[in-house]
């Protein structure tokens, strides 16, 4: 059964790989290039990178701490929504990837490099592979990958977008919430400690460690995965439409395990795909990535 809704979904959602797979249209001339917080390696890598694209002729901007003359200095992610930029390099793992898409206002393409990071399942290359991969990308031979995001808005604000995951979970842990999952004209209502709304992104992550399937990251469709419900409640894939979230207590809301807001008793949780996308560049096409990543 959970098989056959998965193809169903699938089929529905067909034409939506060809849509998120671009051919290469970059034209690259402004770069900001950020590191983890707190890695020294990804610290001095970044240097490396910055110098390399220096030498280029390139317009660099740099976030704090990475410095290098010649480099324009940011000092914060947020002053990057006032720049154009062509193109965002990461140094350190998932986690800075996912910090860094939060902090674009614009579908400002990102290569990510696995530096200090665990498995890096968001990354590309590592940071060996960086003077041929930016020789790639200014021939040229690279193209653009597209990745849905999720919004959650309550009480008439709207919050930070996810590209893996949103939780909502319950605050006090001495007592068990219901809570009411509405998808299109159905309603689910159980008591459980929370629940999950991941993308096919975020597929690998929480939602996969509770058993939920792994989901090829082109698809168009989100994954409900409820948390220590009383009674078993499989993970369930649903296209990426409006999910409406109601909770007995109050709750919190978790972006990517970054950003926390909080919902009041009974306030409707209004979950949806974010009007931009998250977009990668790639060099080349990898169907079976997040399995290679996670080590099978």
């Amino acid at each position: 059964m959970f098989s056959y809704l998965i193809v169903f979904t699938i089929r529905k959602k067909y034409h939506f790989y060809v849509n998120r797979i671009q051919k290469n249209c970059l034209k690259l001339q402004k770069v900001a290039v950020i590191s983890k917080v707190g890695s020294k390696e990804s610290e001095q890598a970044g240097k490396d990178v910055v110098k390399k694209l220096l030498a280029k002729k390139l317009t660099v901007y740099t976030i704090s701490p990475i410095e290098v003359r010649g480099a324009k200095k940011i000092d914060t992610l947020e002053e990057l929504k006032k720049v154009k930029l062509d193109l965002v390099i990461t140094l350190g793992g998932d986690g800075t990837t996912l910090r860094v898409f939060r902090n674009l206002v614009n579908e400002t393409p990102i290569l990510t490099i696995n530096v200090g990071g665990n498995r890096g399942i968001l990354s590309e290359i590592t940071i060996e592979e960086f003077d041929e991969t930016i020789n790639q990308i200014l021939k040229n031979k690279f193209f653009l990958d597209k990745r849905i995001r999720v919004v959650a808005s309550c009480g008439g604000k709207e919050f930070p977008p996810a590209l893996n995951e949103i939780y909502i979970g319950r605050t006090n842990l001495t007592k068990t919430a219901e809570i009411k999952i509405k998808f299109q004209n159905d309603i689910v209502k159980q008591k459980m400690d929370g629940v999950i709304i991941a993308t096919p992104s975020g597929s690998t992550g929480h939602s996969f460690s509770l058993g939920g399937p792994i989901l090829h990251e082109s698809l168009g469709v989100l994954i409900i995965t409820p948390v220590a419900p009383v009674y078993r409640l499989a993970s369930i894939v649903v296209p990426d439409e409006k999910i409406e979230i109601t909770c007995s207590h109050d709750c919190n809301i978790v972006m990517d395990a970054q950003v926390v807001k909080a919902a009041g008793y009974g306030e409707p949780i209004i979950i949806k795909k974010y009007k931009k996308a998250a977009v990668f560049v790639r060099l080349k096409k990898r169907g079976l990535r997040q399995m290679s990543k996670l080590g099978f």
